[in-house]
């Protein structure tokens, strides 16, 4: 399992250079952005299924949710509750 420390301060993201986010939204160990193509990437404390991967994985990397680009859908919105994600598409 990845490690996962929280942070008190700013941190720059390792997202890949040409995405542009419009819209952040952080649960209790996780975070999730919406790019303005529709893409949804998450990070961080993965135990409940939170980050959208498909499994309980945490991770300190950012990783773009493949499941909703397999099924061809465009995020607008995202709002994460303490162990949950939501996304409107």
């Amino acid at each position: 399992a990845a490690f996962i420390s929280i942070q008190a301060f700013p941190a720059l993201l390792d997202l890949p250079q040409d995405l542009e986010v419009s819209a952040v939204s952080c649960g209790s160990r996780h975070t999730a952005v919406v790019t303005r193509g529709g893409e949804l990437y998450t990070w961080g404390w993965g135990k409940y299924g939170q980050l959208g991967h498909g499994n309980n994985i945490s991770s300190d990397q950012a990783r773009r949710v493949e499941h909703l680009v397999a099924k061809g859908l465009c995020v607008e919105e995202v709002v994460c509750g303490p162990w949950t994600t939501y996304i409107r598409v």
